[in-house]
């Protein structure tokens, strides 16, 4: 179920919040997205990454090893033309 924000005006342009749960499937709502127009689907990727993501701690730990572990040994590292051009058939 996803829950969908609209914004109503009311007669003193004021705006207010009204919640609406809609019961779609995944499939449903893509379905729903394809209709869009290009610059509505820019608004609604707007909207979407406009939260604030935090990377886990754990995530962070990761990288900074990887990172780490190239710097002290670069011959393990692949160059990216090659590596790309491996997994073409």
């Amino acid at each position: 179920m996803f829950l969908i924000n609209l914004l109503l005006s009311n007669e003193e342009d004021a705006m207010r919040n009204v919640h609406v749960n809609i019961d779609l499937s995944f499939q449903q709502l893509t379905d729903i997205v394809k209709q869009l127009s290009p610059s509505e689907k820019l608004k609604l990727n707007d909207v979407i990454w406009d939260e604030k993501m935090e990377v886990p701690e754990e995530h962070k730990k990761i990288v900074m090893q990887r990172i780490r572990k190239s710097k002290q040994d670069s011959g393990r590292m692949l160059d990216w033309d090659k590596a790309a051009s491996s997994l073409k058939p």
